[in-house]
């Protein structure tokens, strides 16, 4: 256990400040047998904006590695939605109220949002969200906090109805979200005391 914490401590050193000691994640179990990354099965483009691809899943191989990447490409100025099912099926839900936050591994050539969106409230786009920077097209890991301090509303598309406890005790997926032409890659995600079933 402490190999494993020391070397999610490096690759953070190298991609942004520490995270703090109770921001370790644990909980990473081996892939499921269908496409997956970090046990993650359902990546997809929703069909709202213009993206590549438009519907369906995300996934695609890695050439040589025999793992997955989610691709994604947001095209022209429109609001464009991807998403995560965080438990691989629409109708399940994870509670990560006891969650210190989640390691991304990603790219993006500008910057999106990611909004955390409960089984109660999953429409529209009225939702709590934090930022996801770019990365210039580089991959980097970085840690995102599931406290409230780090998140808010994105202004043009409303402040959520339901409080932010909501979302984290009842949380769906994880749906990102931008405005502005983007080609975007997520190689691994691990959240904190949440390991999602296979499917």
């Amino acid at each position: 256990m402490r190999k494993s914490l020391l070397a999610v401590a490096v690759v953070l050193a190298v991609t942004v400040a520490p995270a703090p000691a109770s921001a370790s994640v644990t909980g990473h179990h081996g892939e499921c047998a269908t496409p997956s990354i970090n046990r993650y099965q359902q990546w997809l483009a929703s069909g709202e904006g213009a993206t590549i691809p438009a519907t369906g899943s995300m996934l695609v191989p890695v050439r040589g590695h025999g793992k997955y990447a989610a691709r994604i490409e947001f095209v022209g100025t429109e609001w464009h939605v991807a998403v995560l099912w965080l438990a691989n099926e629409f109708e399940a839900q994870a509670d990560l109220s006891r969650s210190a936050g989640f390691l991304l591994t990603y790219s993006a050539t500008d910057d999106l949002y990611l909004q955390l969106r409960p089984a109660s409230h999953w429409s529209g786009g009225a939702q709590w969200a934090t930022l996801i920077p770019s990365t210039r097209g580089r991959t980097v890991t970085r840690f995102f906090s599931l406290r409230p301090h780090a998140w808010t509303s994105v202004p043009e598309l409303g402040e959520p109805a339901h409080s932010f406890e909501t979302a984290r005790t009842e949380a769906r997926g994880f749906v990102f979200v931008g405005k502005t032409a983007n080609r975007i890659e997520f190689r691994g995600l691990r959240i904190d005391r949440y390991t999602p079933p296979c499917l």
